[in-house]
């Protein structure tokens, strides 16, 4: 059987060695014999378990103490809620920076929430311009009062990626579903981060909140017990039963990406990966990509064939040789290569070599 790579947005390619160790223990878990899906979340074993991957998370971010590490439900977009229930206040405002699908996502969520009558109380600042550069604003002068500024370093739909770090005086909340431990960032300079585990940490259902204990103190919108941090925090993420088995794989990346070499070094295999399938695309004219250089995602590559006649053929022939996963997302079409961590230079390689042969084949 050839290899599969697997170009998936979300839920993405997980390290195969996880899978396989998965896969060796799936039915006797450290000699249990049941699996980890079946034993209680609050015996030994497990809590075990939850205690070591937060150490592990907390060395691979080097996350200070002052901060949460919380294990918890509902997406990104459960967290889109949880922000402003757990935030923004009965008389707070907030600011959305937009720079793509998903964090105007967010604040069209923030707008919900708050209703018709406090739609004032989220402000939206979009420096986007036709969804290919950021530009982020000056916000040091600002006198306006925040409960904080939200934004989304990495857009998975549009292929942007937002590298400067967001200088602002209030709290900065980041929604990193999609590029979470792909290179290091100063999590001291963020009030809270967030990500769905599906792209960089594990399969679907998990979300990891890192949220600075002070943030805590700020007033609430009454959110449901199940989305309040600070429920979550005093039960050490296990008010209700998390999903212990997404708990567990994600345990085992962070184990895998430790013995890597850490975030550092699979920065470096990021930006390698990055460069060779940005450089196929800039070379053949059978290709494009629309996103300024400073802002193009090492995550989620993005282009266009010149002739989309032939978009259909180019899925087809490139699920035929083990290319999966390259349709780009409804909203932008194209094609759209997820690279996450997972993801090996051999297989970027191939999707390059693929892409040569395709646009050689049909080019007049």
């Amino acid at each position: 059987m050839s290899t599969v790579y697997n170009f998936c947005a979300g839920p993405a390619m997980l390290p195969p060695p996880v899978l396989a160790k998965a896969q060796a223990e799936l039915l006797d878990w450290q000699g249990q014999g049941v699996s980890v899906m079946e034993v209680s979340h609050r015996g030994a074993p497990f809590i075990a378990l939850a205690k070591e991957s937060e150490a592990d998370l907390r060395e691979l971010m080097n996350i200070p103490d002052n901060y949460h590490v919380l294990f918890m439900h509902g997406g990104g977009r459960g967290q889109f809620a949880a922000v402003v229930n757990n935030f923004l206040g009965n008389n707070g405002k907030a600011l959305y920076l937009i720079s793509g699908q998903w964090s105007k996502s967010a604040a069209d969520e923030a707008i919900r929430l708050v209703g018709e009558s406090q739609v004032d109380t989220i402000e939206i600042v979009s420096k986007v311009n036709g969804l290919n550069k950021v530009t982020v604003p000056d916000f040091s002068a600002s006198s306006e009062q925040y409960r904080y500024l939200h934004y989304c370093p990495n857009e998975t739909v549009n292929g942007i990626e937002m590298f400067e770090e967001i200088v602002a005086p209030w709290p900065v909340i980041a929604d990193m579903s999609s590029t979470i431990m792909s290179r290091p960032v100063d999590v001291s300079k963020f009030g809270l981060i967030y990500a769905g585990a599906q792209k960089n940490i594990g399969p679907s259902g998990l979300s990891i909140v890192i949220v600075r204990k002070d943030l805590l103190e700020l007033p609430i919108v009454n959110p449901s017990s199940i989305m309040d941090y600070r429920i979550a925090a005093q039960h050490d993420s296990m008010f209700n039963t998390p999903p212990t088995f997404a708990w567990y794989l994600a345990a085992e990346v962070f184990k895998w990406l430790k013995q890597i070499g850490g975030v550092t070094a699979i920065e470096g295999m990021n930006k390698q990966k990055a460069e060779l399938l940005y450089q196929c695309i800039d070379q053949l004219p059978f290709y494009k990509n629309g996103v300024d250089p400073q802002n193009r995602s090492r995550m989620n590559v993005t282009f266009q064939l010149a002739d989309e006649n032939l978009n259909k053929v180019f899925l087809a022939d490139a699920e035929a040789q083990g290319l999966v996963a390259l349709k780009g997302h409804r909203i932008v079409g194209g094609m759209r290569a997820s690279i996450y961590n997972a993801m090996p230079l051999e297989g970027v390689q191939k999707l390059v070599d693929f892409m040569t042969n395709f646009a050689e084949k049909h080019s007049a």
